[in-house]
């Protein structure tokens, strides 16, 4: 059994091959190579443009691959949508596809663009935003640098957003958000009708979702003696309660937890005081619940 999975080429492509090797699966990408080594046996890779992968994986081309909520919607694409992973390629944080005019724009609202001319790659949502206010106005293919369009060639401008750096750069106004969308591992549905791709598929989404749900999270090991582990679990977050064992002929025990990164420098005194000893932190690659 194989399956054949769509890994997207260009701008997310790092942040996925990050993902996909703290999961577990380690790809090799070769120059000029449209298709990664991998380490697992019953995956085969492709790079593919995000905007095409829901197209091939509805085609069975693919059996499933990785893309933007937003390039399913836009393609109309039959795919079942296994997994939402939200991370992109600079944050962890949903992106967002906004309306845009120049800052000296009179624009203020979407309703003062009736008549007027909006670029973007993501013709159909826009068209369906605009239908759900009411409002008339022509909507243009951007092949590209779609921001240095306004106010020149056109009005208006949908553009994908992580961080708004490049809109301010461009001195463009944010009217209103048309789309926040998140990464998708998505499936061909005849692919999860074959019961052994449907299990491979399933365990690549749970191994990813256990990445991302590590991001910024440590384990945290010490030792502590038995009367004082009272003030120590009244201060130590935890994923549910903190792990306490006995430590061989001795009135200590060992304490372990899981909590977010950014607690353990103000913790970490705090539990010394308390009477911790021996405090290790140790990474995660992956939070399986």
């Amino acid at each position: 059994m194989i399956i054949k999975l769509g890994l997207p080429k260009g701008s997310l492509q790092d942040a996925t091959l990050d993902l996909f090797g703290r999961a577990g699966f380690h790809f090799s990408v070769r120059t000029r190579s449209y298709f990664p080594a991998t380490d697992d046996s019953e995956i085969e890779a492709m790079l593919v443009r995000a905007q095409e992968m829901a197209r091939y994986v509805e085609e069975g081309i693919l059996d499933a691959g990785i893309t933007g909520h937003d390039w399913v919607l836009e393609s109309g694409a039959d795919v079942e949508e296994v997994a939402e992973l939200v991370y992109s390629k600079t944050t962890r944080r949903p992106a967002r596809w906004v309306l845009a005019v120049h800052e000296d724009s009179p624009c203020r609202t979407p309703r003062d663009l009736e008549g007027k001319r909006i670029a973007t790659e993501v013709v159909s949502i826009t068209k369906a935003y605009l239908d759900r206010l009411g409002i008339r106005a022509e909507v243009e293919f951007s092949w590209g640098a779609t921001e240095v369009k306004v106010p020149d060639l056109v009005d208006a401008i949908v553009e994908l957003t992580e961080t708004g750096t490049s809109l301010r750069e461009n001195h463009l106004r944010v009217i209103d958000e048309v789309l926040v969308t998140t990464t998708r591992l998505i499936a061909n549905r005849e692919s999860l009708a074959d019961a052994a791709k449907r299990r491979k598929i399933e365990t690549i989404a749970l191994l990813l979702r256990g990445a991302i749900e590590a991001e910024g999270k440590v384990g945290l090991k010490m030792n502590a003696p038995r009367e004082g582990i009272g003030g120590i679990l009244s201060i130590l977050p935890a994923m549910r309660k903190p792990t306490v064992s006995n430590l061989y002929g001795e009135d200590w025990v060992a304490i372990e937890t899981i909590l977010d990164e950014e607690k353990v420098r103000t913790i970490i005194p705090e539990l010394k005081r308390l009477g911790a000893r021996d405090i290790i932190e140790y990474p995660l690659n992956k939070v399986i619940h």
